[in-house]
């Protein structure tokens, strides 16, 4: 059976066929349809983790128990889940366990470009680098077997253009019965106090050994001779690049199981060949193993390729000085930059504009759609560091700023994604330290950036089906807040009389701003609380409407303005009728739309 498939798809397919039982994921671009794809298959039980390091534990539970389990993340999820890989590293499984890593050369949707191949060279556990989304299923079914046969979790990087992009891939069925293993206790081996860990230490660098012979034999390590005497060694998805540079006019040394690597078959290679490009995205992982075995002369990796962007075959022709592809001319004037914004109707919208008239304040932001709030007309944050970052910075400046005697106030901002993934901990270093930040989490009932993936707030499961819903406010109360408002962001006058209180404690305050994505899909428990959200539109009176453009900076994009009639502008098709252009209008020329 054949099926177009993404590479994520593609992984979700293996890991189904090979009989996995439970998959745990945080979403994150390039990685979220994993477990948006594994929902698909009922035979597994599929959940969104409040972050990474819970998922890998999750994951971590199962595999002790006895069941092939999964967990997946974006390359900087890898640095959350950072800790239980070590150690399990260290324990070795039960049942299979595989956590894919989905790094991003590029960073089309990330704050940095970190390459976490060097994961597995610091965690010792072996690593698997798929080409095709053929290889992602075929992989993915063997990344179990090693998983067991070798007692380790197994990392598997994707990276972001084999996350998306599609192939055709033989498709095969689920394993007659799921490979579950008994449970065994056995505090030794899982238990991980010194004593025990020191004996599983020893154990590692065994099972280290024996992998090293493995990476010598699997048929993920390939070599392609056709009789040239210039070479390319490469992996995962550089591999196609480089085939579409190069073709069958050099020789390839092809690696899938890239930790520990086969320096063997490597050395034999270079052996073969007066000259050597090594084509890898980001950091000099397979270059430096390489010159370690004594090829520098013969070796061209980051003195002739980028060191960082992704190594599209378009880049590597310019690097090596070969002719590019030809490329329509055109008039790049007329090219409008459209960088990203916040969407018509978005709640984040009054919060961002009343914030900017504040003075003599710090904003520390976060990841998500609110960290647009950077931009202009806004110029709404300062810092942007990692998922959970925003609550402990602004603790940070703001006790910097009392030290240095200077009279300025932080405030630091989040989603409710945010706030349960590794927010919770930020404001808990601000209420124990008696911080006078002001933290705002921004409760748009979803974790809107990823595409809209539930969160334990949103009320329900990964597969769709209701959940618990934890209540934000007393979440924040249970942390010892004492004071705490959740208002409508929607109303500029609230939120403009809130910020005026919170600026005036001497002590923490947090603000909950509540309101819904505009491009969410309503659950019955939204229609309740937000009865009147997006059922009107929004209407300009060109009569009243005296041309000063002060509503253009909400930022609104079904805001314009037009030159001739010198009259502001709505669409009609994306406005949903949230009102702050009509309460930033001094002459009341933004109304409702009648019928």
């Amino acid at each position: 059976m054949k099926k177009l498939m993404t590479g994520n798809e593609a992984l979700v397919r293996g890991a189904w066929e090979a009989g996995v039982l439970v998959a745990s994921a945080y979403p994150g671009t390039p990685s979220t349809e994993i477990l948006e794809n594994m929902t698909g298959y009922k035979e597994v039980y599929s959940e969104w983790a409040p972050n990474e390091k819970v998922a890998l534990e999750a994951a971590i539970g199962a595999s002790i128990a006895g069941a092939r389990s999964m967990a997946s993340m974006k390359h900087v999820g890898l640095n959350v889940a950072a800790d239980p890989l070590f150690t399990f590293a260290y324990t070795g499984v039960n049942g299979g366990l595989v956590c894919i890593t989905a790094d991003e050369p590029g960073m089309h949707s990330s704050q940095n470009e970190q390459d976490n191949r060097m994961y597995a060279k610091m965690a010792r556990v072996p690593m698997i680098e798929p080409a095709t989304s053929q290889e992602c299923r075929d992989f993915m079914m063997e990344a179990y077997e090693i998983s067991e046969k070798f007692d380790a979790p197994v990392l598997v990087r994707m990276t972001t253009r084999l996350c998306h992009s599609k192939d055709v891939v033989e498709c095969g069925d689920r394993v007659a019965k799921a490979p579950i293993k008994p449970y065994v206790k056995n505090a030794k081996k899982y238990v991980s106090v010194p004593a025990n860990a020191r004996i599983a230490r020893v154990s590692l660098e065994k099972r280290l050994e024996e992998l090293a012979e493995f990476a010598e034999t699997t048929n993920m390590n390939r070599v392609e001779d056709n009789g040239k005497k210039i070479g390319v060694v490469t992996s995962g998805m550089c591999y196609n690049y480089a085939k579409e540079v190069f073709g069958d006019d050099v020789n390839y040394l092809k690696l899938g199981f890239t930790y520990p690597l086969p320096l063997k078959m490597m050395a034999a290679f270079m052996d073969s060949v007066d000259k050597c490009y090594v084509i890898e995205e980001n950091d000099p992982y397979l270059e430096e193993a390489l010159k370690a075995l004594g090829y520098g002369d013969k070796v061209f990796g980051k003195n002739t390729f980028p060191p960082y962007g992704e190594l599209l075959s378009d880049v590597i022709r310019k690097s090596i000085g070969a002719k590019e592809f030809e490329i329509m001319d055109y008039d790049k004037a007329k090219v409008i930059p459209r960088p990203p914004a916040l969407c018509a109707g978005c709640p984040h919208r009054g919060l961002y504009y009343e914030l900017g008239k504040k003075k003599n304040i710090m904003v520390t932001g976060d990841i998500g759609c609110y960290t647009l709030g950077f931009a202009p007309p806004y110029n709404g944050l300062d810092t942007t560091i990692c998922m959970g970052s925003a609550f402990s910075t602004a603790h940070g400046a703001s006790k910097a700023f009392e030290m240095k005697g200077e009279d300025k106030r932080v405030v630091g901002i989040l989603g409710d994604s945010t706030f349960f993934h590794t927010g919770m901990n930020g404001l808990t270093e601000c209420l124990y330290n008696n911080s006078k930040t002001v933290s705002i989490i921004l409760d748009n009932r979803i974790t809107g950036m990823t595409g809209h993936q539930e969160n334990p707030g949103s009320g329900k499961h990964a597969g769709g089906s209701e959940a618990n819903i934890i209540d934000i406010e007393e979440v924040c109360r249970a942390l010892g807040a004492k004071n705490i408002r959740t208002i409508n962001p929607n109303d500029l006058k609230e939120v403009r009389e809130t910020l005026d209180w919170a600026l005036a404690l001497d002590e923490p305050s947090v603000i909950i701003t509540k309101w819904p994505c505009v491009l969410k899909k309503f659950s019955d428990k939204d229609k309740g609380d937000f009865p009147t959200a997006f059922k009107t539109k929004d209407v300009v009176d060109e009569e009243k409407c005296i041309g000063c453009k002060l509503c253009l900076k909400s930022g609104c994009p079904a805001l314009s303005f037009n030159k001739e009639r010198k009259k502001a502008v709505i669409d009609r098709l994306q406005c949903v009728g949230c009102d702050v252009c009509a309460q930033i209008c001094p002459k009341n020329a933004i109304g409702k739309e009648t019928k």
